[in-house]
């Protein structure tokens, strides 16, 4: 797996409303459906996709299946965003400086 994995599954809109749902707690795949226009066939696919970059992982409860946000998988897209984080503060300062340069 890899960062491109990881954003590209979550480069699909329906696959970030899914996980966006599963951040709230695990839910099955007919909760995750409620609400969205989306055929059972096509939630296993997209669950399969963000299970294979490692965003989402399944627990079995019985006859049931419950998805929950894979921790592995934040830590990796935390560990790309933190390659950037020192880049911001750097770029807001100048930008504050610009605006007030422009306020006189």
């Amino acid at each position: 797996m890899s960062d491109d994995d990881i954003f590209r599954a979550l480069g699909d809109p329906t696959r970030r409303a899914i996980f966006e749902k599963l951040a709230t707690g695990a839910l099955n795949a007919s909760a995750l459906r409620e609400g969205m226009a989306i055929s059972q066939p096509a939630m296993s696919q997209h669950l399969a996709v963000l299970r294979n970059a490692s965003l989402v992982r399944e627990r079995r409860q019985g006859r049931y299946v419950n998805y929950e946000v894979d921790p592995d998988g934040l830590a990796r897209i935390a560990g790309w965003l933190s390659r950037y984080r020192t880049y911001w503060p750097a770029r807001i300062d100048a930008l504050r400086d610009l605006l007030k340069d422009m306020d006189q």
